[in-house]
């Protein structure tokens, strides 16, 4: 337990720059990932022997709050995904990898994982006030 508290405090009190970002980053946007595949494992197992709850599910994913969750989810997923291949081709091609280079990948890795993200985001937050707030309708 000492272990993984002496992990944590080191990830909180380290102030590295962009490559410690970024592999916090990692870190997170990976759990945020995990935890959506768990949720989505269960309820959709639920679809079979417990059909009310299922629906149920579907009526609270269906909610403003889960709307945003899903928008942020999409952000996880592509900044993980990008980070994933940065740290990859660092793995496979170590002599190019320098603490300027770095930098500068991990910098450019999350504005891509933005600019992906974004038109997503338009589309998925214009659904969200179409359907939650009734708007731009007729």
């Amino acid at each position: 337990m000492s272990a993984l508290r002496t992990t944590l405090i080191g990830y909180v009190r380290y102030r590295g720059h962009q490559g410690h970002l970024a592999f916090l980053m990692h870190r997170v946007t990976g759990l945020g990932t995990l935890l959506f595949l768990t949720i989505h494992i269960l309820d959709t197992a639920t679809v079979y022997f417990f059909p009310n709850l299922y629906a149920d599910a579907i009526a609270v994913y269906r909610t403003t709050l889960f709307g945003l969750a899903e928008m942020v989810l999409v952000f996880c997923v592509l900044y993980h995904g990008a980070n994933g291949l940065r740290i990859a081709f660092f793995d496979w091609f170590p002599k190019y990898w320098t603490i300027e280079i770095e930098r500068k990948w991990a910098t450019r890795t999350l504005i891509l994982a933005i600019i992906l993200w974004l038109p997503a985001a338009i589309i998925m937050g214009r659904s969200l006030l179409i359907y939650n707030f009734h708007l731009f309708e007729g």
